[in-house]
């Protein structure tokens, strides 16, 4: 993760707690200013745990705060493992609090979530995309869970890979015009197009496309798409995905499958802080 990003998000999330004034009013009500303590951080569920640097950095964003990590992003911890130790000002640990977690629960839970998906489709070529489905302002966070959990990033936005998708096509009349107006405008851009019938499929591949997304589609209509495209573009399944049918369209022979529910769906992963007194 880019450390800038972690301390715009950081900085933003903190604003969010502490107001125009920068006051936890409980903390500094309750708490005197020299007492200090050492608070763990504990996994409340099994799970893939993402994040520890960000929550690292909340922490050191409010007070002189001595950071121990005792596992790291990817690793699966079991219910009640401690994952790391703060130490520091009394008023700075619980004014991080709920701050961090917000952050470090969310993205362990995009992680643990993603390792599902990953575990399902072993022993396949195939790998899983995430997608744009990202909580505004936390994407580079998320998509940074995904491949903590094992998953594969796609684009980051609309700035670095051109995706031609089915409302480009009806306004530029067809995915040989919409294909030659990116390649023209943008030549160094990589292109996706997305199709829907195998017509589509070979009209793509036809006019250069490698990357082709088969959206909404059973396995056997992939299967048929995977056979006559013969390895001349990348082929992506999405659409209407779910852990149970997974497997059958891994088994197509498609190089990808992309999921929204790994960012849009996921639950979080329980974990709390406890002081140790």
């Amino acid at each position: 993760m880019d450390a800038r990003e972690i301390d715009r998000i950081v900085a933003t999330a903190l604003a969010e707690d502490l107001g125009p004034n920068g006051v936890d009013v409980t903390s500094m009500a309750t708490i005197p200013e020299d007492q200090t303590d050492i608070a763990e951080l504990v996994a409340r569920a099994d799970g893939v745990v993402a994040g520890l640097e960000v929550a690292a950095a909340v922490f050191q964003a409010t007070g002189p705060v001595k950071v121990d990590l005792l596992v790291s992003d990817s690793d699966f911890v079991r219910e009640g493992t401690v994952l790391a130790t703060f130490e520091g000002p009394s008023r700075s640990l619980l004014m991080a609090e709920r701050t961090a977690l917000n952050l470090l629960c969310r993205m362990s839970g995009v992680a643990t979530h993603t390792r599902l998906w990953v575990e399902a489709l072993e022993g396949t070529k195939a790998q899983v995309l995430d997608t744009r489905k990202t909580t505004p302002g936390l994407r580079a966070l998320e998509k940074y869970a995904v491949r903590a959990g094992g998953g594969t990033n796609k684009r980051m936005g609309l700035y670095d890979v051109a995706m031609i998708k089915d409302n480009h096509k009806l306004a530029a009349g067809s995915i040989s015009v919409a294909y030659a107006r990116v390649r023209e405008t943008f030549p160094d851009v990589t292109i996706q197009v997305e199709v829907t019938t195998l017509d589509e499929a070979v009209e793509a591949v036809s006019v250069g496309a490698t990357f082709l997304l088969l959206d909404n589609m059973t396995p056997g209509q992939v299967r048929e798409i995977v056979a006559a495209v013969g390895g001349r573009a990348e082929l992506e399944a999405t659409g209407n995905l779910t852990l149970d049918k997974v497997r059958a369209y891994a088994e197509t022979g498609v190089d990808y499958l992309s999921v929204g529910a790994l960012t849009h769906s996921s639950p979080i992963m329980d974990i709390a802080l406890d002081l140790r007194r």
